[in-house]
């Protein structure tokens, strides 16, 4: 029951985006080593916080100050156990970043930089991603990704429990990036509602994988079984708005002293039976799990699969509010503007409708009725003449009919192109530096307002090969397929985009990191300054992989998460053969 505790009583891990809170460790005036609340209970309660350092001061740093001619400091958000975390800005990509930094001979200074290396290997876009981790002179620091359109769970629950559709999102995407994580060998150990953001998109993001628990100095026998429990009191929270413990944390209020670990669905009336349960099967109680009696998850894998197993719970249905032009006609409020009866006394007539008045009954109204009966004659023969005139002239022009070209029975027609299904993709990095992979199944989706996105470059248009080599996705067509063209859609047009077609012997091929598509055949390139690409293969070639390769990204406005100006998205892959 020692990782209980230490899920219990866990501190707010404040390294991203959020400034620093009372619980989450204020820095103190000298700024050396402050210990939260949180943690003092934490040992009180017989955690095990190994490699502590109280004694090894965090370095003198201060706003401006510059790490290897880069990273400049902006807000310290964190100060504690001798290490700091940082707002910084990366002024040579000119984006935000956060860093970890820490002097050189902390005790968990080698941890530190073998956990951020082994993070940064995953890719894995569902976690908040490891940028650099280095060691310079007498300090290390880790340089992470900042996302200011995120949000902390801990903000996101202060306005109360998720909805059940939301709360089903939260447990299915943050069990499946675990389980990836751990299929690495890769723990978290430190999952709360600090350490989970949600985007604008409703997508949920995981920041210091493995990191922070280095950072911290925390381990655990059974790493799976603890990050699984963390799940499961995010889970808890996300339903009761309540922390699954009897200890307030994250500015979340404890179960009531005493009564001990109680289902979600009798905490709050309205919670969703199935996600109550699983969140019982998450968490360790004494061996209690849900009410069916089902066994305990154990793993982030089992828990990612009890989930695919349940009902998928849908989002509620927006409620709709007749316009008030319609609930003022007279099909809603009954004949003549009046309700219908419907068996009762009908109301007291109203004051009388204004009478028209009459039609033109005059010599002169008469006159005038004819004139423009004779007008509207002329008109209508008029229009039938120029119409008649028109069809005469198309007919002349039209060519003959097929039965009177000589010979034409015997040219072959020109077979009709065919679309070629995408069964899968995968982006193409070949010098380990991913653009956004989990984005890459959008491009062929069927939907145009979906994409993958390039990062964004200082240089431009063309930034191969003085920046990258290039950025792409391959593309698999299932089996050997006779390509004949692309069509490529594109969110950014102006400047111009460079667009190549290369066939590939696999979705993972062999490549030199000097020139990765040396060894590939070129199939078709072109440049455009719009916001679609069609590509021709001259020579129709067989292939089962097709990449399709940038060289060269337009100008647009920097936007969040996008601070450089010259980058492309790509919303729609589609081949014929």
């Amino acid at each position: 029951m020692a990782e209980r505790s230490t899920a219990a009583v866990d501190v707010a891990d404040n390294s991203g985006n959020e400034p620093l809170t009372a619980e989450a460790g204020k820095a103190t005036s000298d700024g050396v080593g402050t210990e939260t609340k949180a943690d003092t209970e934490a040992k009180a309660a017989g955690t095990d916080i190994k490699g502590a350092a109280a004694d090894t001061s965090a370095p003198e740093l201060h706003s401006g100050h510059k790490l290897a001619r880069r990273y400049r400091l902006e807000e310290c958000v964190t100060r504690l156990d001798g290490f700091s975390s940082w707002r910084a800005v990366d002024e040579k990509l000119r984006r935000a970043v956060g860093v970890h930094v820490l002097p050189a001979d902390h005790p968990r200074a080698r941890p530190v930089l073998a956990a951020a290396r082994s993070a940064a290997l995953l890719g894995d876009p569902r976690f908040v991603q490891v940028l650099d981790a280095v060691e310079d002179n007498d300090l290390v620091y880790v340089v992470h990704e900042w996302l200011p359109d995120a949000t902390e769970l801990t903000a996101v629950l202060a306005s109360g429990p998720l909805e059940p559709h939301d709360a089903y999102q939260l447990v299915s995407q943050v069990s499946q990036a675990m389980a990836a994580a751990h299929r690495e060998g890769l723990a978290h150990l430190r999952l709360n509602p600090g350490s989970v953001l949600r985007t604008e998109t409703g997508q949920y993001r995981i920041r210091g994988l493995a990191v922070m628990a280095a950072l911290r100095g925390i381990s655990s026998d059974h790493p799976q079984r603890t990050d699984t429990e963390a799940i499961g009191a995010l889970l808890y929270a996300a339903l009761t708005q309540r922390w699954p413990y009897e200890t307030d944390a994250y500015g979340l209020s404890g179960l009531p002293k005493g009564v001990g670990l109680i289902a979600p669905d009798q905490v709050r009336a309205g919670v969703h039976r199935g996600l109550s349960e699983l969140a019982m099967r998450a968490l360790v109680n004494d061996g209690a799990t849900a009410s069916r009696q089902d066994q305990p998850c154990t793993t982030p894998e089992e828990l990612a699969k009890a989930v695919a197993a349940m009902p998928r719970i849908r989002p509620p249905e927006p409620a709709f509010t007749a316009p008030e032009v319609f609930q003022r006609t007279t099909y809603t409020q009954g004949a003549y503007g009046q309700p219908p009866h419907r068996g009762r006394q009908p109301l007291a007539p109203g004051p009388a409708a204004p009478v028209p008045p009459p039609p033109l009954q005059s010599r002169t109204g008469k006159a005038l009725k004819w004139t423009v009966s004779a007008l509207l004659i002329a008109a209508l023969g008029l229009g039938s003449w120029q119409l008649a005139d028109t069809l005469l002239k198309e007919e002349k022009k039209s060519p003959p009919s097929r039965s009177q070209q000589k010979g034409d029975d015997d040219k072959p027609t020109k077979p009709a192109s065919k679309p070629i299904t995408i069964v899968n993709a995968r982006e193409f990095a070949p010098d380990g530096s991913a653009q956004k992979p989990g984005q890459v199944k959008l491009t062929y989706d069927g939907d145009p307002s979906t994409s993958w996105r390039t990062n964004s470059f200082i240089e431009g248009p063309a930034f191969a090969p003085s920046v990258k080599k290039g950025v792409g996705i391959i593309y698999d067509l299932g089996s050997k397929q006779t390509l004949s063209g692309a069509s490529i859609g594109l969110h950014y047009g102006g400047s111009y985009t460079e667009i190549s077609l290369y066939a590939t012997d696999s979705l993972s091929p062999y490549v030199s990191a000097s020139d990765p598509v040396a060894s590939f055949e070129k199939l078709g390139s072109k440049k455009t300054t719009g916001k679609s690409v069609d590509l021709t293969v001259k020579s129709k070639a067989k292939t089962r992989y097709v990449l399709v390769w940038l060289t060269a990204l337009p100008f647009s406005p920097p936007e969040p998460n996008y601070a450089n100006h010259y980058k492309q998205a790509i919303t729609n892959v589609k081949f014929t053969g």
